[in-house]
C-alpha cells in the first residue's frame, strides 16, 4: 500500500498520510465489502483512489494559487526531481529520478496502470480489476504510457549514432 502510494504521489510524508486514510476507510467500510474482488484488489483500489484524489486536489490548489509563472520560463520536462523511491538500488537512483519524473507527467490513467503493472508488478488482470477496466484497456494504456515515456526520456537520453 505504501509503495503504491509513494510511487503515485512521490512524496514520503504524503504517502504515509494516504496510508492512514486508507486504513481508516478500510475500517469504516469493511462491513460493506461485497467480496466481488479479492481483498488485495479492494485495498489497491482504495489506495489508488486516495492517491488520485490527492493529486487532483494538489493540481487544483496549484492552479488556483496566486503565484504567476515567470515570463519566458520553460514549463516542459525538466528532468529529475528530488524523489528517490526506496526500492531503487543506489547506483540506479539517477536514472530512476528521471523515470519517476517522467511517470509523474503521464496522464492519470496511464500513470496508474504503469505504476501498478511495472512498479508494483501486478498482473494485467489485477491492474484491470483495480482500475475497473478491461485487460485490453490496460494493455492499451501501458502501450501509450511506454510510448509517452520513451518520447519524454529521449530528450534526456538521445539515441547514440
Amino acid at each position: 500500500m505504501y509503495n503504491t502510494a509513494l510511487s503515485l504521489v512521490q512524496d514520503p510524508a504524503t504517502a504515509e498520510d494516504i496510508c492512514q486514510e486508507v486504513f481508516v476507510t478500510i475500517f469504516q467500510s469493511v462491513g460493506s465489502f461485497s467480496g466481488k474482488s479479492s481483498v488485495s484488489t479492494w485495498v489497491y483500489r482504495i489506495t489508488v483512489n486516495k492517491c488520485l484524489d490527492h493529486l487532483r486536489w494538489a493540481k487544483r490548489k496549484k492552479r488556483n494559487a496566486d503565484i504567476l509563472p515567470i515570463p519566458g520560463a520553460d514549463t516542459g520536462f525538466q528532468g529529475p526531481h528530488s524523489f528517490d523511491h526506496p526500492g531503487i538500488r543506489t547506483e540506479q537512483r539517477e536514472n530512476a529520478r528521471y523515470l519517476f519524473a517522467a511517470i509523474d507527467r503521464l496522464p492519470e490513467n496511464q500513470k496508474t496502470a504503469f505504476v501498478l503493472a511495472f512498479v508494483e508488478e501486478l498482473p494485467q488482470a489485477d491492474v484491470a480489476a483495480v482500475m475497473r477496466i478491461s485487460v485490453k484497456a490496460v494493455e492499451s494504456l501501458l502501450q501509450r504510457g511506454k510510448a509517452n515515456l520513451r518520447k519524454m526520456l529521449s530528450q534526456i537520453y538521445p539515441k547514440e549514432k
